[in-house]
C-alpha cells in the first residue's frame, strides 16, 4: 500500500443548518474515520459537527469562525500545528485587513511564524506559494457550498482539501464538487526550503571576502 506520509483534511465555513443543509453526499463518504492524522477547521460549524469532525481523526484542530454555533464550546482565535516538519498556522480568515492583501497574508504568517497558513472566509479554495516558495497560503473552501456575500456571482462550488505530509514535501489535493455531483480533483506539490543560519550566511560572506582579497 502506498505511504502517503501524514494525512491533513483541511475543511470550513460549513454554516450548517443556516446556509447549508449538509456536507455532500459525495464528499460526505470520502470522509471515512481513522484515514486522516489530522482534521483542520476553519471554522463556522455547530456542535453537532464538531462531534462529527472528532470521529475522522485522532487531532482535531478548529478555530472559531464568524458565524459559529453561539451554544457549542469557543474555540481560539488561532492555532499552530505541527505536522511533519512544517508549522501550520490556522485562523478564519476575517481578520486579514485590507482583505485580499498579500502584504496582510504575510504579516499573519509571520506573526504566527508558521511554513503554511491556512485561512477559510472567502468561501472559495485557494492554494497560493508567497516569497517564491518561502511559504504557502490556502484556503479550503466551503465544503457544503455555503453562500456567501464575498463571492460576487453568488454560486459558491463546494470544495476542502487533502494534504499528504512526508516530512519537507507537501502534496495538496483540492477536490471540488462539479456539475451532476462530479469531484474533481486538481493537485499542488512544494518542498520546504532550507532555513539559512544567518550567522552561517554571515561568515560565508566575509570568508568570500577575505578570499577575494587574497587573490586580487
Amino acid at each position: 500500500m502506498a505511504n502517503f506520509g501524514e494525512l491533513v483534511l483541511v475543511l470550513g465555513d460549513l454554516h450548517i443548518p443556516h446556509r447549508a443543509s449538509k456536507i455532500p453526499a459525495p464528499f460526505k463518504k470520502m470522509l471515512v474515520p481513522n484515514k486522516m492524522r489530522h482534521v483542520i477547521c476553519t471554522g463556522n460549524l455547530s456542535s453537532e459537527d464538531y462531534a462529527e469532525l472528532s470521529g475522522l481523526a485522532p487531532n482535531v484542530h478548529v478555530v472559531a469562525g464568524d458565524h459559529d454555533d453561539a451554544n457549542q464550546m469557543a474555540f481560539p482565535e488561532s492555532r499552530v500545528v505541527q505536522v511533519g516538519a512544517f508549522r501550520v498556522g490556522v485562523i478564519h480568515g476575517h481578520q486579514i485587513l485590507p482583505w485580499n492583501s498579500k502584504e496582510a497574508v504575510e504579516r499573519v504568517r509571520r506573526k504566527l511564524g508558521v511554513d503554511i497558513l491556512v485561512t477559510g472566509h472567502t468561501h472559495r479554495n485557494e492554494v497560493t506559494s508567497h516569497s517564491d516558495g518561502a511559504f504557502y497560503h490556502i484556503n479550503p473552501g466551503s465544503i457544503t457550498g455555503a453562500s456567501s456575500a464575498l463571492v460576487p456571482d453568488g454560486k459558491v462550488t463546494p470544495s476542502f482539501i487533502l494534504l499528504a505530509v512526508q516530512d519537507t514535501k507537501v502534496v495538496c489535493y483540492v477536490y471540488e464538487l462539479g456539475e451532476g455531483d462530479e469531484v474533481q480533483v486538481s493537485k499542488t506539490e512544494f518542498t520546504k526550503k532550507a532555513e539559512v543560519d544567518p550567522q552561517l550566511e554571515a561568515s560565508n560572506a566575509k570568508n568570500a571576502t577575505l578570499m577575494a582579497s587574497l587573490l586580487s
